[in-house]
């Protein structure tokens, strides 16, 4: 009796101690998951500088926010491919430091986070467009009476939708502005450096400085 006693507790302690385990290998698993997911994380919101280098509010901002991080690494993508079709004259370089100057001072935003994320799609645009990287649309002229037409060439494949308008001014010459797509009441505004064109059914008004005048779809 007292070996038979022996043997079935021994057989449930056995049981116990495989339950025990089996119950430990799902937890084992779900660890392991957490830090590869970590690690995945990690990896995923290294930009294209030196995190260990970062200096200031946007900086490290940057380090330690996937989205801005991965517009970082494309930016410094995009940045090599355009600057191969951009002219020297236009200083390529000199301006995309002037544009990382200014990314940083996203500091005195009161959003410091969106003021960061819309500089990074603007100039992503830009560089996307002026270094020959999307296919240029058909291009639209308007006739602007006694000021110069404006020719309009609306990038609807980018977000936000984004124009170059090209036209010349008594102050500045010839001029090749970008404008990028804002909400309206009616019609479609483009807003840009000193610059708006507000285009409804064919017609248009533009404010350039202190210059507005009106302009009509060419047919």
């Amino acid at each position: 009796m007292l070996k038979y006693l022996f043997a079935s507790s021994l057989a449930v302690l056995t049981a116990c101690s495989t339950g025990a385990v089996q119950k430990s290998e799902p937890a084992k698993v779900a660890a392991t998951k957490a830090e590869t997911a970590k690690s995945e994380t990690h990896t995923a919101i290294t930009p294209s500088f030196d995190c260990a280098k970062a200096q200031g509010q946007v900086e490290t901002l940057i380090c330690h926010d996937a989205e801005l991080a991965q517009l970082d690494r494309e930016m410094a993508q995009v940045y090599q491919q355009a600057i191969v079709n951009i002219p020297a004259s236009e200083q390529p370089k000199a301006t995309q430091r002037g544009w990382i100057k200014g990314r940083n001072d996203c500091w005195k935003s009161q959003d410091v986070r969106q003021c960061t994320l819309a500089n990074y799609q603007s100039r992503l645009i830009e560089l996307k467009i002026k270094g020959g990287l999307l296919e240029v649309p058909p291009a639209v002229v308007f006739d602007c009476g006694k000021h110069p037409q404006i020719t309009a060439v609306f990038y609807t494949q980018v977000n936000p939708v984004t124009a170059v308008f090209t036209f010349s001014s008594e102050k500045a010459g010839v001029q090749q502005l970008l404008a990028t797509n804002v909400r309206s009441g009616s019609g479609a505004k483009y807003q840009g450096r000193n610059f708006e064109f507000w285009e409804h059914q064919g017609e248009a008004s533009v404010q350039f400085f202190d210059d507005s005048y009106r302009c009509q779809l060419s047919k």
